[in-house]
């Protein structure tokens, strides 16, 4: 660090820089004298350092280092002395200065206090009271959360309620784009994720109902596994890291710009240009995927069950129109609405409080996708409680 210093200010300091220091090494029996001459400053502390690393110094159990000669020393040039001692120090040597003058000393003496180890505070384990502190924190977080949520919701509603009187201020372009966006271009991963996760679940079920020769369950295990629950959970997962991460990072995007700001200048309310055709569109969109998710889920599992239990297609069909209800495709269908208005509120709150740089917008868009999930699996959870109390 002192070489690369000494190199910076030797190229801004237009004035010439002051002779190199010198350091002659001699011996006088088992004492080294070691006779340092000329300015020891930053200004030649590079050569300096250099010359001190090609020192071949003496095996000796005396060292002595004799300052008499120096012209000029600063805070560089003391560390440097300092370094020099060090070496015969831990070579085993004894150390001892001459020539040093009250400034010298006084300048030695506090390199050499500064000149310390860095000690690293161990770090202690949390006591009860600290994680008594951080629940309180999280708790306290999550409240400030759930208001901050019901306070966006209650806008949005109040804009809709406003559209539904005046259908003409809905915005029909927007909405048609956005429902492209997050329904016809989801299809194909949608798609692809369900008919996979239906081939895993009639091949894993599959294996342990041979056991039995109950092989033929395969195909009430993939119907109702998928039409309750599977179908809606990953479809609305997909939705919320693809469409709702979209959705923050498009408004914050906006925000940055000022765009928003424009609008509320313009005398346009964001919540009804920016958040009310997302999230209807969102509406419209995740019934639609969830049912081409559940068709996929249902087509991945007959093939599986086709391929390796020799269930064929049409009795895979058969048994599910036999044995399946249909209420379980009308309470997965049921939770597509809840999971959309969730994922739409979510993304949209969440890009609406992008402020700062852009750093704002990728840390704000991964907590809405985070959210967005934590919040759809509660709820299916909590759907799938009310169902079971309801015997639905």
């Amino acid at each position: 660090m002192v070489t690369r210093l000494a190199r910076s200010f030797s190229i801004r300091d237009s004035r010439p820089m002051a002779p190199s220091g010198r350091v002659k090494v001699t011996e006088e029996g088992e004492t080294a004298r070691v006779s340092l001459a000329g300015a020891w400053t930053i200004a030649a502390a590079a050569e300096l350092d250099g010359e001190i690393r090609r020192l071949r110094l003496p095996q000796a159990k005396r060292a002595t280092l004799d300052l008499s000669g120096i012209e000029a020393l600063d805070t560089a040039g003391a560390w440097l002395i300092r370094e020099t001692a060090k070496s015969f120090t831990q070579a085993g040597a004894s150390v001892a200065y001459a020539g040093v003058d009250r400034r010298a000393a006084a300048l030695l003496e506090r390199v050499g206090a500064a000149d310390q180890p860095l000690q690293t505070p161990e770090k202690e384990p949390p006591s009860f009271v600290e994680l008594l502190a951080r629940l309180g924190f999280g708790s306290a977080f999550v409240v400030r959360e759930a208001r901050a949520y019901l306070g966006f919701l209650g806008l949005t509603i109040e804009a809709a309620a406003r559209t539904a009187l005046r259908p003409s201020r809905f915005r029909f372009t927007s909405f048609v784009h956005h429902l492209e966006a997050v329904g016809l271009n989801a299809l194909p991963i949608v798609g692809l994720i369900s008919f996979l996760i239906g081939i895993v679940m009639a091949y894993q079920g599959a294996t342990q109902l041979r056991l039995f020769g109950a092989e033929i369950f395969v195909v009430d295990l993939v119907a109702i596994s998928v039409l309750r629950e599977i179908g809606i959970l990953l479809t609305a997962i997909v939705v919320a890291g693809r469409s709702g991460s979209a959705f923050t990072a498009q408004i914050g995007t906006m925000k940055l710009r000022e765009e928003v700001d424009a609008m509320r200048t313009l005398g346009l309310d964001p919540i009804e240009v920016l958040v009310l055709p997302r999230i209807a569109a969102l509406l419209v969109a995740l019934p639609l995927l969830c049912f081409f998710s559940d068709i996929m889920g249902l087509l991945g599992g007959q093939l599986m069950a086709w391929a390796d239990l020799d269930i064929s297609p049409q009795t895979f069909i058969h048994r599910v129109q036999e044995r399946i209800p249909i209420r379980h495709f009308w309470v997965g269908m049921a939770k597509a609405p809840v999971f959309a208005a969730m994922i739409g509120l979510v993304g949209c709150y969440q890009g609406l409080r992008v402020k700062g740089d852009s750093g704002s917008v990728g840390r704000l868009t991964t907590r809405s996708v985070v959210e967005s999930i934590f919040l759809v699996i509660v709820a299916d959870a909590l759907f799938s409680i009310f169902f079971n109390l309801i015997d639905v």
